[in-house]
């Protein structure tokens, strides 16, 4: 006779694996499972801040890739939705972003897209590609990729962008016609055609771009780009700036965003993914840092290979509808940071609120002046150069400060798709020379107290007499095992001739792979010429495991083979002498 109850337990712990399912598939429903009534009006008008600041960046970011103005909306819309259904940060929001929009520049370029119809479908297919790249790093757990921008090179990445961007402005705040990308190629070419410099768009591009930077320096709280286009908007229909030479913006669809999927059909395939992969590696780079950033600050843990899945769904369902490629934006999340958002009821607020401007405001807003957009583009690259991060680094450390140079130099020098290539090298150069030459110490005691103690720090420790202990700080592998098998040999040129024992202490050694086992063996022929016996103490199971394999363990005998360094001290004393 079965238990009472036994069947009522079961179903309720089905339903408590299904909720949870539920929460690690739909991060939001986990959110409004806990959610406070107080929170809401903070939500709200968080919701409206942020649709407040994405406005002017959804209408003038897509210039940067000579896309429509309504596919910036489109992206901030369904980006908002994709993101606060699937991501893990409650703050984070998503949107068009410079740099991304930059690199997909780029991208459309070496590719030879031209047109705004095609470059528009070819960028909702690369914002399709990237979503389905982000979810398959996911599925493979490669959250690790955002660690190959280090903020040193993130930081010289986003300065080196900000330049390319402001010289990309000099043709909508003059009216040059200007093809170069980069900084002094451009500067180069507009001082060719000064002579044809529109006056009155030059002159309310600078007005717009000063009262911008005013603005941002005296009353930062206040969404500058949103007052500067609804002066920019009514100043031009008011004195029908059109009528002098000024150029519009022109209409705005107000259609709502719908199914629009479409394989451009003029590129190669290989290339397009070579370049989708640029574009994941510096919007998933700049979107964790942000995730991360105040996920700290608010106390709560994000993970990189859910926001893979949350940027992910951003990028398809962007792309799906007309988008293109999206990240996390730093000064849209500040935004709902600073006003008290707490949920991504947020991001769906502010998706709702653009969905309105849409319908009823794109009439009006084809009268704004594209002068306008380069200040406002144009302040937002200075904004970008975060020149106190810089001065941070040069006093920090002057060899990731010029990684931060070497960055800049490849964004503005070989353009951007480039640059991040350079950008990961550098990254991966620098770990590399890092882990090159891992420091390394002689150990000794010192009278009085316990244990051992590095010699070139600790005046009063002492070597141990006919015995050298090496301490070295780093795991062992083949780009760096010729520097310390070297550096063995530098020392015990210069050990007493008394010296019968050299001990490494493998306390800091968690990795040896085949290539260091073989010059390890080669340390202890060496050894064996000059009469000194080599060991190891605090051997750790890989290294042990490996050296065991690789016979290294039997040459040296099991009696030299130690727990600990101080048992190799005591064995070394007690040794029979003769």
């Amino acid at each position: 006779m079965r238990e009472p109850g036994i069947g009522v337990r079961s179903r309720v712990v089905a339903k408590m694996r299904s909720g949870l399912q539920v929460h690690a598939l739909l991060p939001i429903v986990a959110q409004f499972r806990g959610y406070r009534t107080e929170w809401l009006v903070s939500d709200l008008m968080a919701g409206l801040a942020v649709a407040a600041v994405a406005l002017p960046t959804g209408i003038a970011y897509p210039a940067i890739a000579g896309l429509p103005a309504e596919t910036g909306i489109y992206a901030s819309i369904l980006a908002l939705i994709g993101y606060a259904t699937f991501g893990s940060s409650r703050q984070l929001i998503v949107g068009p972003d410079v740099a991304t929009l930059t690199v997909l520049a780029a991208a459309l370029a070496q590719l030879s897209i031209d047109g705004p119809q095609d470059r528009a479908v070819a960028a909702a297919a690369f914002a399709v590609l990237v979503g389905i790249l982000c979810l398959v790093c996911a599925a493979c757990r490669l959250g690790l990729i955002a660690n190959f921008l280090s903020r040193p090179v993130l930081t010289g990445y986003l300065c080196g962008i900000s330049l390319s961007l402001l010289a990309s402005q000099i043709g909508r705040l003059t009216t040059l016609h200007v093809e170069s990308q980069g900084l002094v190629r451009p500067l180069m070419e507009a001082s060719s055609q000064l002579h044809l410099i529109h006056g009155p768009t030059l002159a309310i591009g600078l007005v717009a771009f000063l009262f911008l930077r005013v603005l941002k320096r005296a009353v930062p709280r206040i969404p500058g780009p949103v007052i500067m286009l609804v002066l920019g908007t009514f100043v031009s229909i008011m004195f029908d700036l059109q009528s002098i030479g000024i150029p519009l913006l022109g209409p705005i669809s107000s259609a709502l965003p719908n199914y629009a999927v479409k394989v451009p059909d003029i590129i190669h395939f290989d290339d397009f993914v070579l370049s989708a992969l640029g574009i994941l590696v510096v919007s998933f780079g700049s979107g964790i840092i942000t995730a991360r950033s105040f996920g700290d600050k608010n106390r709560y843990r994000v993970d990189a290979n859910r926001e893979l899945v949350g940027l992910g769904a951003a990028n398809l369902v962007s792309g799906t509808f007309g988008g293109f490629p999206v990240t996390g934006a730093d000064s849209r999340t500040a935004v709902n940071d600073a006003v008290g958002g707490r949920t991504q009821l947020t991001g769906l607020v502010a998706a709702a609120a653009l969905i309105f401007v849409l319908v009823a405001l794109t009439d009006v807003l084809k009268y704004l002046p594209v002068a306008i957009l380069g200040a406002i583009l144009a302040s937002t690259a200075v904004d970008l150069f975060d020149i106190h991060e810089l001065r941070r680094l040069w006093r920090a450390s002057r060899v990731e400060f010029l990684f931060a140079v070497i960055a800049i130099a490849g964004v503005v020098g070989l353009g951007v798709l480039k640059g991040v290539i350079i950008a990961i090298g550098a990254t991966i150069i620098y770990v590399i020379a890092i882990g090159a030459r891992p420091r390394d110490a002689l150990l000794g005691p010192v009278q009085g107290r316990s244990g051992l103690y590095k010699l070139h720090r600790e005046p009063s420790a002492k070597p141990i007499s006919g015995l050298a202990i090496y301490l070295v700080q780093g795991d062992l592998v083949f780009f760096n095992v010729d520097y310390v098998r070297n550096r063995i040999r530098w020392i015990v040129d210069r050990l007493p001739p008394s010296t019968h024992w050299f001990i490494i202490d493998a306390q800091s050694i968690a990795f040896v792979d085949v290539t260091a086992a073989a010059a390890l063996d080669q340390v202890r022929e060496d050894l064996y010429q000059r009469r000194i016996r080599l060991g190891f103490a605090n051997l750790h199971s890989q290294p042990r495991t490996l050296l065991r394999r690789s016979g290294l363990l039997e040459k040296v005998g099991a009696e030299m083979a130690f727990e600990r360094t101080e048992d190799a001290v005591l064995a070394f004393a007690s040794r029979p002498t003769k």
